[in-house]
């Protein structure tokens, strides 16, 4: 019987780190490998005759739906598919405005599993996030973990989150240790 539990944990080892390394490397930052010398890789990494680029080694702050910012009917699924990969210390900015007469308040939640993400049941998240702390220069979250975060507006027992949108996941990957250009 173990041995059966050991070939589906390597197996899914397998998996999830072959899942990373094809997301990574489909990330538009990483160098092009069309000049790659592939037989002298561990040499590129040993020769310093090259400048660091120091912006790989830094974390960006990320607006969460870029110039929509955080608001109803807008898909941040599709927005973090399309903006990712997201990196270890990036920090995500939740923009949105303050509740009144003409706009929806909104927060910020994080799940601590798919399942309660998946099902918008804000009674299993934590609010982050209330209705005021989005507004002016946005409340940040840095992704300080190398874990799947799940965040989603948790307003109106997640009508927001099931209707409006208003949810997505992300898992920071590891910035690439070598400069993006030689």
């Amino acid at each position: 019987m173990s041995t059966i539990n050991s070939v589906h944990v390597l197996t899914l080892f397998v998996i999830v780190t072959t899942s990373m390394f094809t997301v990574t490397m489909a990330n538009k930052d990483w160098p092009s490998f069309a000049n790659f010398n592939y037989t002298d890789w561990w040499s590129r990494f040993g020769n310093h005759n090259y400048q660091i680029n120091k912006t790989q080694e830094e974390s960006n702050n990320i607006i969460v739906g870029g110039s929509q910012n955080w608001h109803f009917g807008y898909n941040y699924s599709d927005w973090a598919i399309k903006n990712g990969p997201f990196y270890l210390n990036d920090t995500l900015v939740f923009k949105y405005d303050a509740p009144n007469a003409t706009s929806f308040p909104h927060s910020v939640y994080m799940y601590s599993s798919w399942k309660s993400f998946m099902k918008c049941d804000v009674k299993k998240a934590k609010m982050i996030a209330n209705h005021t702390q989005g507004v002016g220069e946005g409340f940040k979250f840095v992704l300080n973990k190398w874990k799947p975060y799940y965040f989603s507006c948790g307003e109106k027992n997640g009508l927001h989150c099931n209707i409006g949108q208003m949810k997505f996941s992300i898992m920071p990957m590891f910035r690439p240790f070598w400069p993006s250009s030689p």
